[in-house]
C-alpha cells in the first residue's frame, strides 16, 4: 500500500537492495518527501518527490505523513539551508545538525523551527558558482549528497536543486536535459560538461567556470582546467577524463 513520509534525520543513505549491506546509490537530507512504494518489516522501497529517485531506505529513518500534507507541502517554495552546518529544533528546544541543501521548507512538518541563511528562490545563473564552491574540497562518496561526502552527479543536482533547478540524480540522465552545445567557448560559467569513458558511457559531469576551468567532484570537490579532449588536471598535469558533451541548463 502507498504511503508518503519526510526525512527527520540530517541525512539517510539510500540503498540498491533491502539491506545495510547493500550499495549505497543516494542520499536522502533532512526534509526531503517520499513517497513509500513497498515495504518490508525493516525497509522501504521509496521514490523521492524532487527528483523520482528510487531506493531502499531502513523504516526507522523516515517519519510518515499523510497524503493531504504531501500534497500540501509538495507545493512550497523550496527553500534549502546555505551554511555547511545548521540546527534546527523541536519544541523541547533539541538541536538536529542539517548540512547544506537541506529542505527547510518542509521544517514545520515536523513542527522544526530554523533561523538560519536559506537560498533564494528566484533562479539567478550567476548563483550557480557561489554555490558550488561551498562544496569545495569535498571528499569524493559514491552515493554522497552531502558537504561530507560527493559524488560528481550528486554534487551537480545539489548546486542546481539550491538553485530551484531540479536535475537527475545520474550523470547519464542529466546529460539528456539541456541544450547542446558545440565549443567550450559558447559556454557559460555554470554549463555543465559531461565526459564518458572507452564504451561510450557518460560517467563523470561538471561545472563550467569562466576562463576554462571547470569544477567537479574527483577524489574531492576540486577546480580543474577544462580544454576540448576534457579535464586537465593540474596536480598531475595530466588529462583524468574525456570531453563528450557541453550543454546548458538555463
Amino acid at each position: 500500500m502507498q504511503g508518503f513520509g519526510i526525512c527527520h534525520l540530517s541525512v539517510v543513505p539510500m540503498r540498491e537492495e533491502a539491506s545495510d549491506k547493500s550499495e549505497m546509490t543516494s542520499q536522502i537530507l533532512y526534509g526531503e518527501l517520499l513517497t513509500v512504494l513497498n515495504k518490508t518489516e525493516k525497509w522501504c522501497r521509496v521514490k523521492l518527490e524532487e527528483d523520482g529517485y528510487e531506493g531502499w531506505i531502513s523504516t526507522h529513518q523516515f517519519t510518515p505523513i499523510s497524503k493531504e500534507d504531501f500534497i500540501t507541502y509538495q507545493g512550497k517554495t523550496k527553500q534549502y539551508n546555505c551554511d555547511l552546518v545548521e540546527y534546527v529544533w523541536n519544541s523541547d528546544k533539541i538541536l538536529l545538525p542539517i548540512s547544506l541543501g537541506a529542505s527547510i521548507h518542509n521544517a514545520s512538518l515536523l513542527n522544526h523551527s530554523f533561523d538560519g541563511n536559506f537560498s533564494d528562490p528566484i533562479f539567478r545563473k550567476e548563483n550557480l558558482l557561489l554555490t558550488a564552491q561551498s562544496y569545495l574540497n569535498a571528499p569524493y562518496l559514491w552515493g554522497g549528497k552531502t558537504p561530507f561526502g560527493i559524488d560528481c552527479s550528486g554534487f551537480v543536482q545539489m548546486v542546481y536543486r539550491m538553485n530551484n533547478i531540479v536535475l537527475p540524480r545520474d550523470a547519464s540522465d542529466q546529460s539528456l536535459e539541456g541544450e547542446v552545445l558545440s565549443f567550450i567557448e559558447e559556454t557559460e560559467p555554470g554549463d555543465l560538461a559531461f565526459f564518458d569513458n572507452a564504451e561510450g558511457q557518460i560517467i563523470h559531469v561538471g561545472i563550467v567556470m569562466p576562463d576554462n576551468y571547470i569544477i567537479h567532484a574527483h577524489g574531492q570537490v576540486r577546480i580543474d582546467r577544462l580544454d576540448q579532449s576534457g579535464i586537465y588536471n593540474v596536480d598531475t598535469n595530466q588529462h583524468s577524463h574525456q570531453l563528450r558533451l557541453l550543454k546548458k541548463m538555463a
